[in-house]
């Protein structure tokens, strides 16, 4: 069985795969080694792999590294796709994990992946199999808070699926702001996209997806567990290597 870790700025995700079959899923906020070393005595646990662009403490990476064998996402893995990112050791290791999903699901077609959570994220992959780059902006939660943190009166508020376009009180502005503002953002950003580049597939994942994909204008396929996928894809991939 494999273990899939996917550490971000604001949770851990851990998926489970029998080979290429998602097998359960788990996130965590906080008692992070815990909650491993509950997983790993629990199932019978042979490789993993981790995705890191948040803080892992040293422990977790000792525990994996000495009960499985543990592959770090780096760039000194193999890829299913070309890499022309211009600095590829800034790049974010969710991003690559991202593309390397939309190269195996989609390999010979244009694909624009949005991943939506605590940043918004778009990576774009050709119909050759060559990631091009993309472009970053803060999430749906990171808008809010930035509004709050750098004024002096307007307060932190939630998302919410329910919001009008004029809002009528402070809080509704923010909330019309902000949501309105995001969905407005990745329409356009995908209109852009299709004015250079025709026949595109749009992949749109991460935690604010289930709510932002019933309001993007173009057809999309929507898998919150893309990136988690992709992950287990590339450990099978370079078990094998």
């Amino acid at each position: 069985m494999n273990l899939v870790l996917d550490i971000g700025n604001s949770y851990i995700k851990i998926a489970l795969f029998e080979k290429s079959e998602l097998i359960q899923k788990f996130q965590f906020s906080d008692n992070f080694e815990k909650n491993i070393l509950d997983t790993l005595s629990n199932y019978e646990i042979k490789y993993s792999i981790i995705s890191n662009v948040g803080k892992i403490e040293n422990t977790i990476i000792e525990l994996l590294n000495n009960t499985t064998n543990l592959l770090f996402l780096s760039n000194q893995l193999k890829f299913p796709f070309k890499n022309l990112y211009n600095s590829k050791n800034t790049l974010g290791q969710d991003r690559l994990a991202l593309v390397s999903a939309a190269a195996f699901k989609f390999p010979k077609d244009n694909v624009l992946i949005i991943d939506a959570g605590s940043c918004i994220t778009y990576d774009f992959k050709n119909f050759k199999n060559e990631y091009l780059g993309g472009g970053i902006s803060p999430g749906i939660s990171m808008r809010f808070k930035s509004l709050n943190s750098f004024t002096a009166n307007l307060p932190l508020i939630s998302s919410t699926n329910s919001f009008k376009l004029v809002g009528d009180t402070t809080k509704n502005s923010l909330i019309s702001g902000v949501m309105n503002g995001t969905v407005s953002e990745i329409n356009g950003i995908i209109k852009q996209y299709f004015e250079e580049f025709k026949n595109i597939k749009i992949i749109l994942t991460g935690g604010d997806s289930n709510f932002l994909r019933k309001r993007i204008k173009n057809s999309i396929f929507a898998d919150q567990n893309f990136l988690l996928k992709g992950l287990n894809k590339l450990l099978e991939d370079n078990i094998r290597k």
